[in-house]
């Protein structure tokens, strides 16, 4: 597919993806019609401060837009809010809405986003039991957090420990229901985990580390929930961190390659060279790693949105290697790469000093780093990472030397 063929750009899901790229493209010179489509009534907006600055009331609903809602209107953007795209027609070029609509299309990017998974529990749909997705979610939540009331949070992945640390601010009681034996038991090394898991213990939250819930308690609102071993957690909230599921079910129906995502190469295009795919719905080589994978981060829906807007502009993009952060009390977490299959840590910084590093290494290579309230450790081995070079671990632990030396002199 030419790109002086394409005319239309039909984007599913306004996300912080769809947006940016519907964004890129205007800005990048694309001049033919852009349609926009999102099932939430708010334009394009960040999810990141949901559990953070917005839980604590910090932050105003406008401050989340990526840019003013009358952007769209301005950059002959065709935003389409409330809206719900429920067909593909891929032969035709078509994307069908509720309601019978049909939109017609040259590329069609889905970036459909991931929704959070339910508790396979009797009483989830209690009034009180929430997840942490969207601005509606927080908004039904927020009311029921203040001072003295109990909350129970099932998950100690990222989501729900920023939702504990931002209870615990405003004074709430803290209960963290996790089935593995430590909290982020996914996302970092038995070390970091345990370092958050002092801090949160620290301000107060109570950990039932593997722990599991077996049932709701409650008949008109949550009261507790019981678990597996018999014991009960008394809770007026509470919020179910168990992570999500790529939403894939258009691009199933019209027969695109899933696996564990929608699989798109490395210019996010799925197995239909028209359909791209990109954010939290798509599985793409990640840069840098040679694999393949889903990777649920604000890094990812942006790069996804420059490599599409990018390829259908006739352009070149360098790609970056994934990053990540959590902020939990006045606890910064910076991540760049990808920790798994490390076989040596070194730390950088002294934990108890609250600012120090992680740096994974796979034989000699540097692979990720967990900084935590050390930006320049964060931004040393990022660019490492994202140049291919390295440094020696007996190097990396010298304090001594800044790291913007040390990063001078890498090999």
């Amino acid at each position: 597919m030419s790109t002086v063929d394409i005319k239309r750009v039909v984007i599913i899901g306004a996300g912080q993806a769809g947006g940016e790229t519907a964004q890129r493209l205007r800005q990048g010179g694309f001049e033919g019609d852009i349609t926009l489509i999102g099932e939430e009534p708010l334009p394009p907006y960040q999810r990141p401060p949901l559990s953070k600055a917005y839980l604590l009331g910090d932050l105003s609903i406008d401050r989340l837009f990526l840019r003013p809602a009358s952007t769209y209107q301005e950059e002959r953007i065709a935003f389409l809010p409330s809206t719900r795209a429920v067909w593909i027609d891929r032969a035709n070029k078509r994307v069908r809405l509720e309601g019978g609509r049909e939109i017609p299309f040259d590329a069609l990017v889905l970036a459909t986003g991931a929704r959070p998974r339910k508790l396979p529990l009797v009483g989830a749909d209690l009034p009180g039991v929430h997840v942490l997705r969207s601005v509606s979610d927080v908004d039904a939540m927020r009311p029921a957090f203040v001072a003295g009331a109990r909350l129970a949070v099932i998950g100690a992945g990222y989501i729900g420990l920023e939702a504990a640390a931002v209870a615990r601010k405003l004074g709430l009681e803290v209960t963290v229901i996790e089935a593995a034996p430590r909290p982020l038991a996914r996302v970092t090394s038995p070390e970091v985990a345990g370092f958050f898991l002092d801090e949160h213990t620290r301000h107060g939250v109570r950990f039932v580390l593997g722990g599991q819930p077996a049932l709701i308690k409650g008949k008109n609102q949550v009261t507790g929930i019981a678990l597996a071993d018999g014991a009960e957690i008394a809770a007026d909230i509470v919020i179910a961190g168990i992570g999500v599921t790529p939403e894939t079910s258009l691009a199933q129906h019209c027969q695109l390659e899933i696996e564990n995502g929608i699989v798109t190469d490395e210019h996010c295009r799925t197995s239909d060279p028209g359909i791209f795919a990109i954010g939290d719905c798509a599985a793409r080589p990640i840069a840098h790693f040679d694999r393949v994978c889903r990777l649920e981060s604000v890094h990812n829906a942006v790069e996804g949105a420059k490599i599409v807007a990018a390829t259908l502009l006739g352009h070149e993009h360098a790609v970056e290697a994934p990053w990540f952060w959590s902020d939990q009390y006045d606890l910064k977490l910076q991540i760049a790469g990808l920790f798994q299959g490390y076989d040596r840590l070194v730390l950088r910084g002294v934990m108890a000093d609250r600012a120090f590093a992680a740096f994974y290494y796979k034989g000699e290579k540097l692979i990720a780093v967990d900084a935590i309230n050390r930006p320049a450790e964060y931004l040393g081995a990022k660019m490492l990472i994202q140049t291919g070079r390295t440094l020696p671990p007996d190097v990396i632990v010298d304090t001594s030397r800044p790291m913007k030396e040390l990063v001078a002199n890498a090999r």
